[in-house]
C-alpha cells in the first residue's frame, strides 16, 4: 500500500498545478471586469471584515466565495486575471490539501498492516512515518507511480481547460466539471454557500498538513503516535 506517498505526490505537484502560467487561464473570458464591479462612494473606505483595523483590499469585494477582505501581503494582485488566477491557484491547493490530511493519517495507521498481509514492503519511514521530503523515504516509491500521478495531473488541467472554454464569462474558480453525486446546487445563492464551505474546509486544512508536516520534523515520530487521541480513539 502507497497511499502515503499518493498523499505527498499531490502535494509536490499542487504549486504546479496552482501557479504554472497557464494562458487559458489568464486570458479567458471568464475574467473579463464585468464579473466584479468597480467599487464606489463608501465602499471604497470599507474595512476588511478579517483585518477591520485596515481598509479591506479594493477587489476583495465579497464577489468571491470565502472572501473577508484578508490580504495582508497583495496576494490578489490589482486586476482581475491576477486574482481570479490566484483564487483558482488557492482552490487548486484546498483540494490537495484536504486529501493530503486525510491520506496522511490514513497511511500511518494502515499502510505496515496492508502491507504485511499482501507480503509487499511498507512505504513507510523506519519510524512509521508517512514518507517526504523532510521525512525521507520517497526512494522507496517506483517511478512508475510517479509518472502515473503526474498523467493524471495533466488530465485533469485539460478537463479544466475545457470547462474554462466551454462555460466562457460564466466559469467559476475551481469548476473542473466533477460532480459525479450531483451535490451541486442548482440556485446561485446556494452555489456560494457550497463554494464557501469548501474553501473555508480547504484552508483549515492546508494549515492542518502544514501542522503534520512540522510535528513530524520536530518531533521525529509519526502524528498518529504524538496525539494518539485524535488518531486512534478506538484501537
Amino acid at each position: 500500500m502507497k497511499l502515503s506517498a499518493a498523499t505527498f505526490s499531490l502535494l509536490f505537484l499542487s504549486p504546479v498545478l496552482g501557479f504554472a502560467p497557464n494562458k487559458v487561464s489568464r486570458t479567458s473570458t471568464a475574467l473579463k471586469n464585468d464579473l466584479f464591479k468597480e467599487p464606489s462612494g463608501d465602499k471604497k473606505n470599507e474595512m476588511s471584515k478579517a483585518l477591520p483595523f485596515v481598509k479591506r483590499p479594493k477587489l476583495l469585494d465579497g464577489t468571491l466565495a470565502g472572501d473577508v477582505g484578508f490580504d495582508p501581503f497583495g496576494f490578489a494582485g490589482n486586476d482581475i486575471p491576477t486574482l481570479v488566477y490566484m483564487r483558482e491557484a488557492e482552490i487548486k491547493h484546498c483540494r490537495l490539501a484536504m486529501l493530503a490530511v486525510v491520506g496522511w493519517p490514513i497511511a500511518e495507521l494502515f499502510d505496515k498492516p496492508i502491507a504485511e498481509t499482501l507480503g509487499l514492503p511498507t512505504a513507510l519511514t523506519k519510524s512509521g512515518a508517512s514518507p517526504s521530503v523532510l521525512n525521507g523515504g520517497l526512494d522507496r516509491i517506483d517511478i512508475a507511480y510517479w509518472v502515473a500521478v503526474a498523467a493524471l495531473a495533466g488530465i485533469v488541467e485539460l478537463e479544466n481547460a475545457k470547462v474554462k472554454e466551454a462555460k466562457g464569462k460564466k466559469y467559476t474558480p475551481g469548476d473542473c466539471g466533477f460532480d459525479p453525486l450531483n451535490l451541486y446546487p442548482k440556485s446561485d445563492a446556494d452555489k456560494k454557500v457550497m463554494q464557501t464551505k469548501e474553501i473555508k474546509h480547504g484552508r483549515v486544512a492546508m494549515m492542518a498538513i502544514l501542522g503534520f508536516v512540522a510535528q513530524e520534523a520536530l518531533y521525529r515520530i509519526p502524528v498518529v503516535q504524538e496525539t494518539p487521541m485524535f488518531f486512534k480513539p478506538i484501537f
